[in-house]
């Protein structure tokens, strides 16, 4: 069978939770079909093969112009958006047996494609964008949100299949006219895990903070931070990846920005804190820190479906995520057991093919 995933980003280029994630389902589908992906990229002037990866250019945000494209065509703005005429013309010429789409909105593009209506489509949704353009976008994305969701249901019941990363979610579109919706319990494959029981005090938040999500979790970790550390002199928190902006940073906390070798850097770590309150999606915070044995302190929205998974209790109020975190800073032997424990729940899925399972029955259904 020939499997194309359609990709709204370059995963040769591009990083992020979602892509991580991305990469490692079209993996899992290279171990038993040939796998294509066609993707929007910045890196191309013309449609281009590179190995079994098809470029697209992606075009400049034009707000004006897909405003009023939106208009026209009765969409939401980011369905709009990834609805390319180029990206089109290049899908039509790769034939496929099963199409994927990653994120709901690259189903646009298939659905105007030559093979609409004669071949199967499945959805990976990744994320909920109506939750996150209502909760980060402002007054333009709380009014844009209601049309995001119906854009998201409209595709997911063109679609053959629906994947999401949440078992709630899922429930969700299956209450709304969508019987072939499921829960992808998609976990990633093991690392070296951390000597949690050599490292300092130093918690970590990992996240492009581009994403909104992101960047509001990192502002709550500046506030609770105080409460964090108090009375430990040498608490450290470290925050990673692409700076939204710089703020005032308290005592004791280093806005670090990209890491050329985050491996080495997180194995001097002894926690994962991540308090999301919207978009958690892919979650590949949780994902990554259990497939290396670093505990986690999180939010229901970071931790979501995984939190059955792993075995991991969210903390939403501020008193108990402040609890835990100091826990994890004064508790050395603690902190290394239940990293221990997480790796080897993550180690045994992935030995047991769980993972891989999961996404080739989805593939196949």
């Amino acid at each position: 069978m020939k499997v194309a995933f359609l990709l709204s980003k370059d995963p040769a280029t591009t990083h992020g939770g979602d892509l991580t994630i991305s990469r490692e389902l079209m993996a899992i589908s290279r171990s038993a079909h040939e796998t294509v992906g066609l993707c929007l990229s910045p890196d191309v002037t013309s449609t281009r093969l590179d190995g079994d990866l098809w470029k697209v250019p992606k075009p400049a945000v034009a707000p004006a112009a897909i405003a009023l494209r939106s208009l026209r065509r009765r969409r939401s703005l980011v369905h709009t958006r990834f609805d390319d005429d180029a990206y089109v013309e290049a899908l039509d010429t790769i034939e496929a047996d099963v199409y994927v789409a990653d994120h709901s909105y690259m189903a646009e593009p298939f659905l105007r494609s030559r093979w609409a209506g004669s071949k199967p489509l499945l959805v990976n949704t990744v994320i909920s964008e109506s939750l996150v353009w209502s909760e980060t976008r402002g007054i333009v994305g709380r009014i844009d949100s209601v049309r995001i969701r119906r854009d998201e249901l409209r595709v997911a019941r063109a679609a053959r299949g629906v994947g999401t990363y949440d078992a709630d979610e899922a429930a969700y579109y299956r209450s709304h006219g969508v019987p072939r919706a499921r829960w992808l319990d998609v976990t990633l494959a093991p690392k070296p895990a951390v000597d949690v029981a050599a490292s300092g005090r130093r918690l970590v938040f990992v996240g492009e903070r581009a994403w909104p999500p992101n960047q509001q979790a990192f502002e709550t970790l500046l506030e609770w931070w105080p409460d964090i550390s108090r009375g430990i002199d040498d608490a450290e928190l470290c925050v990673v990846g692409n700076r939204e902006r710089t703020l005032a940073l308290p005592p004791g906390v280093q806005d670090l920005g990209f890491v050329p070798d985050l491996d080495a850097f997180l194995g001097t770590c002894r926690a994962v804190v991540a308090p999301v309150t919207t978009g958690g999606g892919v979650r590949v915070k949780i994902l990554d820190a259990a497939s290396r044995g670093l505990p986690v302190v999180a939010t229901s929205a970071a931790v979501g479906s995984l939190s059955s998974v792993f075995e991991i209790p969210p903390h939403d109020d501020r008193e108990g995520f402040v609890e835990a975190a100091r826990a994890m800073l004064l508790d050395r032997d603690a902190a290394a057991a239940e990293g221990t424990r997480i790796h080897t729940i993550n180690a045994d899925r992935w030995a047991a093919g769980v993972p891989q399972g999961t996404v080739l029955d989805w593939i196949a259904s």
